[in-house]
This record gives C-alpha cells, structure tokens and sequence, in this order.
C-alpha cells in the first residue's frame, strides 16, 4: 500500500470512531430524554469533550495531508468532504450535549414530548446519522435518497409542532416556559437532521462528484 493510501485509511478510521461516539452520543440523549435519566444524560455531557477532541485531530490530520501530498480528484474530494463532515459531527455532539442538559434541568413533560412526537424525531435523525455512515463505509450514494427523505418528514413534523403548541399553550398558560423548552428541543432535532443531510452531501461530492447543496432548495 502506498504511504497516501496508509494516510487516507488512517483519516477515514479516524472519522469513522468519530461517527460512531456521534452516534453512541445521540442514541443516549434520546434514551435520557425519553426516560428522564439524569444519570444518563450526564454521561453524554461528559463524552462531548470527546467529540471536540476527536474533530480537532481530524481537521488536522486532513489540512497536514493536504499539505504535504498536494491531493488531487478523488482524494482532494474525500479529504474536503471528511474535513468538513468533522465539523458537522461535532455540531450534532454538542446538540446532543443540549438536549442532554434539558433532563439534567428538569425541562422535561412527558406529556408534551409524547404530544410532539419528539420520540419519532430523534429516532430518525439518528438512522439518518447511522445510514449516512453505512453510505461512506459502503461507497453507496444510493442511500442518499433515504436520508434526505427523512430529513424532510423531521422538517414536516417540526412545522406541524408550531400550531401545537400554540394550542397548548392556549389551553394551558401556566406550562408556557415548559412549551418554550419542548420547542427548543424540537429546534435541536430539526438542525441535526439538517446536519445529517450536509454530511450526506459531502459523501455524493467525494465518491460522485456531484454537488447537491442548494440543488433541492430550487
């Protein structure tokens, strides 16, 4: 094996590990949030050091091989679709950490959450999350199709949650704050659904070289 292809491999290790703590982290504030376990979410605040560790090491890894091996076509494009993929990994990691921090606080009402559909959001942006690394493990860009799919029923059930809570707030005034904080949370999942969708992107620009940003927009 050539010493870029070593360095290459390296990389995508690294940012697989990186994928999979993301994953672990995610997974975790779901079942916190879900089941109120304070304990739980606390162990999430304290691996999201983890996550900045592991996205600095990764942009460093990928600027020093892009300096000292002057990439070009497919290997340019994964180093620049892993640099930043690295960035939104670590954007997902601290809204875990939030959503995380919401159980420790207390802003949790199972009765809004449960209304919300907040359950159904999370489990899907993280199979967006798991199937947008199964997408650059494989080299399939057949998946992004499902991916962004799911990113669009997440936006459908973060619109549909506006009139609801209005509703709720209506008809309870004294639970405005715990509406507000539900929303926030609702606003955390809907961005890392966004986050997933960027990620799925960068896989299609490296193995296809095809740009998506922008594309479903218009």
């Amino acid at each position: 094996m050539k010493h870029t292809e070593k360095e290459l491999t390296a990389l995508r290790d690294h940012a697989g590990e990186m994928w999979l703590l993301v994953i672990s982290q995610l997974e975790k504030a779901r079942q916190a949030y879900m089941a109120g376990d304070v304990e739980l979410a606390r162990e999430v605040v304290s691996r999201e050091k983890r996550v900045d560790t592991f996205e600095l090491k990764l942009d460093g890894e990928c600027e020093n091989f892009i300096a000292l091996f002057a990439p070009v076509a497919v290997d340019l494009r994964l180093t620049m679709s892993l640099f930043k993929i690295s960035g939104a990994l670590e954007r997902i990691g601290d809204f875990a950490e939030g959503i995380a921090r919401d159980v420790i606080s207390g802003n949790v009402v199972p009765e809004l959450r449960d209304l919300l559909h907040i359950d159904e959001m999370m489990e899907t942006v993280a199979s967006m999350l798991a199937d947008s690394y199964a997408a650059l493990e494989q080299e399939n860009t057949r998946l992004s199709g499902r991916i962004m799919r799911k990113d669009e029923y997440v936006d459908a059930l973060y619109r549909d949650a506006r009139e609801t809570l209005a509703q709720w707030i209506a008809g309870h005034p004294e639970q405005g704050k715990a509406a507000l904080d539900a929303m926030l949370v609702m606003r955390k999942i809907e961005r890392i659904g966004d986050h997933c969708n960027n990620i799925v992107e960068d896989i299609v620009f490296y193995i296809d070289a095809k740009i998506l940003k922008h594309k479903r927009k218009r």
